[in-house]
């Protein structure tokens, strides 16, 4: 039979497909790195953001395109990491603008729902760059503009647009020298492709196997412990989704998330409270998870429910932290929101153990977990948000590729403002806090902030993960090799003559002070004979070392 018109069902499965064609190629996905180095994460990205979308529509057996496009769309927002995945629940948001006042669409609607997803996604980017997913997503939409008609099928529709992105992808080494230097086509393209490739197999009735996915909301260093009240060594970890009933709750625009959480802070610890319109997502450990739900369902209905019996999970899981001690995987560090409100708080990204010591150490309320190879989603910045009481929040990426996440986690905070700092190298915020000054209005500190980041040289250690030539440098597979702001200086089969090589290149002599943070496995004794390295040949810096404890980088150096 012929499929003129696809309904919230068929679109569904179609997502879900696509979402389980992309699991299944994501690592190729991340290999598609322009340089040569471990930090490959756009499939890892694409894939996490699409499930966190999954997680909301699996279990629907709602009909209606426009409402099973919305609640994929909101999942996909909270649970955006990266940029490459911000700009994937970008474009299936504007697919579901695109659905609005529709069961149902045919062809040409589709048609006019990806050129509405394109228009959205471009609108979240500042600086669009052509030779990536934006380009692969814009001249796939136009291509079908322009051939759709009414008697296309879906299934003619997605053919086509498959062949379009399919040959838009193969173009973008030609739009992006670095691209074709590098030999690779757009990662974040091909992500795109594997998930429109998955939702065409759907409809020539090839489903691939699909295995439940875990939620990826609320896995940050959580919330809030009630107020004297005994801290649960484990019990039920409870998460569920609310939807608001206006019998019971006459005004939904305005229940805050705050009701919900003085109805239920004596029954549990690490809560998580997000509103989203007319649904609002809940997580919390208790010893008495009918309690919880009973007065949630005060509110509204469940949509989702899910309740997992931590005592039982943690006498079969038990990991080994650095010092060789047994540590739950599920015992975290415990945030308590400050009562007295103040000018100003600062939230840092971070991985590594000591990285993340020095940053609370260096003045940050709170730091989010994360880095190059595990970005930080949507929910993780509001889940730091919640924690702080203050009127101007300053935030600190540390990672280009993390800008765009906070930027539009952001736009979800209504009692203070916040400022995203694009500091775009761990390097940069070392150097941000250390200098640090609040004693001013927001544009002063953020201003001096600037400053101090455009004086800052970042230097990377890290390993080639292949042979290649970028720049008249021949890298081989297992060099070392030096970065330096963003540029691969050096590649060396030894680490030691690598790092002292960028440094050579550095053009340190108007520099004040070098830091040296060094990662796992990096042993004293390579420290220390950098150390005399730099003493020795540049008399005009001071040293300051700093065991960071993060992977991928052995070192970071900071230069200002």
């Amino acid at each position: 039979m012929q499929m003129y018109k696809m309904d919230g069902l068929v679109f569904k499965t179609l997502v879900i497909n696509g979402a389980e064609n992309l699991k299944l190629n994501y690592q190729k996905i991340d290999a598609l790195n322009v340089f040569p180095v471990p930090d490959g994460d756009t499939g890892t990205n694409m894939k996490m953001t699409i499930e966190a979308g999954v997680n909301e529509i699996r279990d629907l057996k709602e009909k209606n395109i426009y409402e099973i496009s919305k609640r994929l769309s909101r999942g996909m927002l909270m649970g955006a990491r990266g940029n490459s995945g911000v700009i994937l629940s970008q474009l299936f948001r504007g697919l579901f603008n695109g659905f609005q006042g529709y069961d149902e669409v045919d062809a040409i609607k589709l048609a006019k729902a990806f050129e509405a997803g394109v228009e959205q996604a471009y609108k979240a980017v500042m600086k669009p760059v052509e030779g990536t997913i934006l380009t692969v997503a814009r001249e796939a939409s136009e291509k079908m503009l322009k051939v759709v008609n009414s008697k296309m099928t879906i299934p003619e529709f997605f053919e086509l647009y498959l062949q379009e992105v399919q040959a838009s992808l193969e173009r973008t080494p030609e739009l992006l020298p670095v691209l074709k230097e590098s030999g690779v086509v757009d990662s974040g393209g091909a992500g795109y492709l594997c998930i429109i490739e998955g939702m065409y197999k759907a409809l020539q009735g090839e489903l691939i196997s699909i295995e439940p996915y875990k939620s990826n909301l609320h896995t940050a260093s959580i919330l809030t412990t009630a107020k004297g009240q005994k801290e649960y060594e484990f019990g039920y970890c409870t998460e569920f989704i609310l939807q608001l009933s206006k019998d019971r709750v006459p005004d939904i625009d305005a229940f805050k998330e705050s009701t919900m959480l003085e109805r239920i802070s004596d029954l549990g610890e690490s809560i998580v409270v997000v509103k989203d319109d007319d649904l609002v997502k809940v997580h919390l450990h208790t010893l008495t998870p009918g309690q919880v739900l009973t007065r949630a369902q005060e509110f509204g209905e469940f949509l989702t429910l899910k309740i997992e019996n931590m005592t039982v999970q943690h006498s079969q899981v038990v990991t080994t932290n650095g010092n060789g001690n047994g540590q739950s995987q599920f015992e975290q560090e415990t945030y308590q929101r400050p009562e007295i409100r103040k000018k100003y708080a600062i939230v840092a990204v971070a991985s590594g153990q000591g990285l993340i010591n020095t940053f609370k150490e260096m003045g940050a309320d709170y730091v989010v977990e994360g880095g190059q190879t595990m970005n930080p989603s949507t929910q993780d910045f509001l889940q730091a948000y919640r924690m702080l009481n203050a009127e101007h929040i300053l935030v600190f990426p540390n990672n280009k590729n993390i800008i765009l996440t906070a930027r539009q986690s952001s736009k979800f905070v209504k009692d203070a403002q916040v400022h995203v700092i694009e500091t775009t190298t761990i390097a940069q915020g070392f150097a941000a806090l250390t200098m640090l000054d609040l004693n001013g209005e927001p544009e002063e500190v953020i201003a001096d902030i600037s400053k101090v980041i455009d004086n800052v040289v970042t230097g990377l250690i890290t390993y080639a993960i292949r042979d290649t030539d970028i720049g008249g440098l021949q890298i081989k597979k297992d060099d070392y090799i030096g970065i330096l702001n963003g540029k691969i200086v050096t590649s060396r089969r030894r680490r030691i003559d690598s790092v002292k090589e960028l440094i050579q290149l550095a053009n340190v002599e108007d520099k004040e002070i070098i830091t040296i943070i060094h990662g796992e496995g990096v042993p004293p004794r390579e420290v220390n004979d950098l150390v005399r390295f730099i003493e020795k040949n540049y008399s005009n810096l001071e040293v300051d070392v700093i065991e960071g404890n993060q992977d991928v980088y052995s070192y970071i150096l900071a230069i200002e």
